[in-house]
């Protein structure tokens, strides 16, 4: 599968390397901030987080803190509307907070040992007191924007609690998900739970710059549709990733998904697919938790219709969706093509 099945058309390939661009200027926006709101917390529950973001004094590095996706979605939004850079960094803190709030309780939720290779933090200080560095952070995402000087503070500070509001909503599905057998789960409903667990942050990334800057909700429509759209287009490429990707670069193992049930939409596809492998996958994978030995042969018959495949094709269509939300509003030429650099980037992430 090439990367311009996943873009859809191709048109930013030429311009990639603005895409990595943005994620290092995102990056550099939101760390200052970032890293002075953790301070501000209780030393144990800062250690907690420092841990967490990688902050702490372990002898190997840690790769993620380099890029953080939705300070650059921030970014753009206040590029769209033209509005000052320190909105941005508002923004992006605030929903970078929020972000790693859901990763510590994730990973509770999950029962995920590891995070980016080492132990994850509840594992490594206790589940309370990394239920506690979550709510603290979440709380630290609400005062920035609260603090904001800026004169669409209190409706950004609203707009951040109804996303918190979707992403438990989204993250509750997920949770209830696992519950049902594979082939009672449709796609439209994975889908529905992603929009709440992923595209949810991603489209108030995408819009939170626009409405501190009180710009016009045609525009701050647009760009949170675009962003809800590839959040969910970022969910499925991480799901893809879970199955098939390299957890050296991920930081996580492979294949837990599947011991663990998850209903991840590679799976639920393959499922769907009227074929003795198809209905293998699915009898397979409703015997929870799944035998570690019989993961090959799951593997086997996923690769046997098409579920990467076609999951590939499912994230290139929210790819589109999000690419038409923009172009249905007038943005600077220069400001689009940065968005088709980033969702070409984006889109192209495990490759």
């Amino acid at each position: 599968m090439t990367d311009t099945s996943l873009y859809g058309t191709g048109r930013a390939r030429a311009a990639g390397a603005d895409g990595e661009e943005l994620l290092r200027r995102g990056t550099a926006l939101v760390d200052p901030p970032l890293r002075a709101a953790v301070d501000r917390l209780h030393p144990s529950t800062a250690a907690v987080c420092q841990y967490h973001l990688g902050w702490d004094a372990a002898p190997a590095p840690v790769r993620h803190a380099a890029k953080r996706v939705r300070a650059a979605l921030a970014l753009l939004s206040v590029r769209s509307v033209g509005a000052p850079e320190r909105f941005a960094a508002v923004a992006g803190t605030a929903v970078e907070l929020v972000h790693q709030l859901s990763l510590l309780h994730d990973d509770i939720m999950d029962g995920d040992t590891e995070r980016r290779g080492r132990p994850a933090a509840w594992a490594r200080f206790g589940t309370g007191a990394a239920v506690l560095a979550g709510d603290a952070l979440v709380v630290q995402a609400v005062a920035t924007v609260f603090r904001a000087q800026a004169p669409g503070a209190r409706a950004a500070m609203e707009d951040l609690i109804v996303t918190v509001e979707q992403m438990v909503e989204g993250q509750a599905e997920d949770l209830a998900l696992e519950r049902h057998a594979l082939r009672e789960v449709s796609a439209s409903r994975y889908a529905r739970m992603a929009r709440g667990k992923t595209g949810a942050l991603f489209g108030c990334a995408a819009a939170l710059g626009a409405v501190l800057a009180d710009a016009p909700p045609p525009v701050v429509r647009a760009l949170r549709e675009a962003g809800s759209d590839l959040g969910v287009a970022f969910q499925i490429l991480d799901d893809v990733l879970g199955l098939w990707g390299d957890s050296a670069l991920t930081g996580k193992p492979v294949g837990t998904d599947l011991v663990r049930g998850k209903k991840t939409l590679p799976l639920v596809l393959a499922a769907a697919v009227e074929s003795a492998e198809g209905r293998g996958v699915a009898e397979l994978l409703d015997s929870v938790p799944l035998p570690q030995d019989r993961v090959p042969e799951v593997m086997r018959r996923l690769e046997a219709v098409g579920g990467r495949e076609r999951a590939e094709a499912a994230a290139a269509r929210h790819v589109a969706s999000a690419l038409a939300a923009l172009d249905a509003v007038e943005l600077p030429g220069a400001v689009r093509q940065e968005w088709s650099s980033l969702v070409d980037c984006l889109s192209r992430r495990g490759r």
